[in-house]
């Protein structure tokens, strides 16, 4: 074991060279440690966004089956009609039961017209606000009833667009009432308050009214432009997705119905398994996981770029070392030339150059403990702000998107276009909020063990590197002066 103790007493002779080779070491791994924490701190904030980016299933009617069942239709009307097909609320639910499921929010609209108020009509140039009664036999009222299992999973109050001011959000305890959430305005301009009872008359029969009470007063950011009285946002009326159901007659049934995930990453297996459930050609089965790529893909880049920092650094650690203990051999051929002569072997001065650089490899990771983490994360945050900034640039440059469905007001009337540009500007601005602003950097035991092991990988190659020079050198020939 004298090999050891000889290590030991060079390191505390040549105290410059042991500094040097300290610091060198040190800055090693520092970046390498940076590079295995901010992996580490990447692969749990990507597990974070995979359950709760909120991936969403959405089944709705099938437009292309809707209009093919409209054209073959052997009525003798000259005015077709299309028929929005309805799916059981018992397979919706059996559906939503499934275990990749969170939750899930069922929609369906009925178009009445106001009986005991006004609704809200937005001018623009010489048009005039006004009211509309639903008289005129007209099939389409100047309100909407937005049926949903409750007003909280929708997009427009996920998004904020649409948000409580009084009184209560539609839950699922409201299925089969008549309660109702109106908007500010409609409420305002009508002197209406949380109890009170409003009335609306059905399209279909005009004498027949349906009293509702209102349980609370939402405001709605967003108008119309369009002069339309009925086309305001004001004018539309949340409920229990029951009540749409009653007044169309299509009880026990809905026409859309949105599942948020649990997990994002299961999103092809549990598409798969509500069509199953489902099973029906009117229907189309769509996902929608627009706001867990966006969050997802900084973390991978910043994963991806972490690997490369920890490769780089020990690549260009070992060769720098290897250089560095090439040239110390260099300055110390004599001592080994003599060493060898007394009988040394050759591989216990390697194996004392390795025990030098243990030593000095215990000290720099005590140092690298120390500023690991500090340096992980600024520069883990520096990457994962440019990497978002990338993505919301990316992402703003692109137009339209899947639709999602989830009850936007207005959607029983133009649903299709204006449908999946605001679910893609919800999405957005869902994916914008859940963005991770600062990755959660910390030293794990498992991390100072992958430091430990990339430490000691680099110094034997660095002392398998100069081990070369250390065989091929002929002490016979040293001790003579060569």
């Amino acid at each position: 074991m004298n090999y050891l103790k000889r290590s030991m007493l060079y390191l505390t002779h040549k105290k410059g060279q042991s500094l040097l080779l300290l610091l060198i070491m040190s800055a090693i791994l520092v970046f390498v440690l940076s590079g295995i924490i901010i992996q580490n701190a990447a692969v749990s904030a990507t597990n974070s966004v995979t359950k709760s980016a909120g991936t969403t299933i959405s089944v709705s009617a099938n437009r292309n089956k809707m209009f093919s069942k409209m054209r073959s239709s052997s009525s003798k009307s000259k005015t077709k009609t299309i028929t929005t097909p309805t799916v059981s609320n018992t397979k919706i639910k059996e559906a939503g039961s499934l275990s990749t499921v969170a939750y899930y929010n069922i929609t369906n609209t009925a178009s009445v017209n106001a009986s005991s108020f006004d609704t809200v009509s937005t001018s623009t140039g010489s048009q005039g606000g006004g009211m509309m009664k639903g008289g005129s036999g007209a099939s389409t009222g100047n309100i909407t009833i937005d049926g949903v299992s409750s007003t909280k999973l929708t997009s427009s109050f996920i998004s904020k667009e649409d948000k409580i001011v009084s009184g209560r959000n539609i839950t699922s305890s409201d299925a089969n009432t008549k309660n109702v959430v109106i908007e500010k305005e409609l409420a305002s301009s009508n002197s209406i308050k949380v109890g009170d009872t409003i009335t609306v008359k059905m399209t279909t029969s005009g004498k027949k009214k349906i009293k509702l009470k209102v349980v609370g007063i939402y405001k709605a950011k967003s108008t119309s432009s369009s002069g339309m009285p009925g086309s305001d946002p004001s004018n539309t009326i949340y409920t229990s997705y029951t009540l749409p159901a009653t007044i169309t007659g299509t009880e026990g049934k809905s026409s859309t119905v949105t599942y948020t995930l649990s997990n994002s990453a299961k999103e092809k297996v549990t598409t798969k398994k509500i069509k199953s459930i489902i099973n029906s050609s009117s229907f189309s089965v769509s996902s929608n996981d627009e706001s867990y790529q966006q969050l997802l893909q900084p973390m991978k880049n910043v994963q991806s770029f972490a690997k490369k920092i920890v490769w780089l650094v020990a690549i260009a650690g070992t060769i720098i070392l290897g250089l560095i203990i090439i040239l110390s051999v260099r300055t110390r051929q004599r001592e080994i030339g003599v060493l060898v002569s007394l009988g040394e072997s050759k591989l216990r001065i390697i194996g004392q150059l390795f025990s030098e650089l243990f030593v000095i490899l215990i000290g720099a990771m005590v140092i690298a403990l120390l500023l690991g983490n500090f340096v992980g994360n600024k520069v883990g945050n520096q990457l994962l702000a440019q990497q978002e900034t990338t993505s919301v640039s990316s992402t703003s440059g692109a137009n339209g998107g899947p639709g999602g469905g989830g009850g936007a007001p207005g959607s029983s009337q133009n649903g299709g276009m204006r449908g999946g540009a605001m679910t893609s500007q919800t999405t957005t601005s869902a994916a914008n909020k859940k963005a991770l602003k600062t990755l959660n950097t910390s030293i794990s035991p498992s991390s100072v063990i992958k430091l430990g092991g990339m430490g000691l990988v680099i110094i034997a190659l660095a002392v398998c590197v100069a081990a070369i020079s250390i065989l091929r050198l002929r002490p016979k020939d040293i001790l003579i002066g060569e």
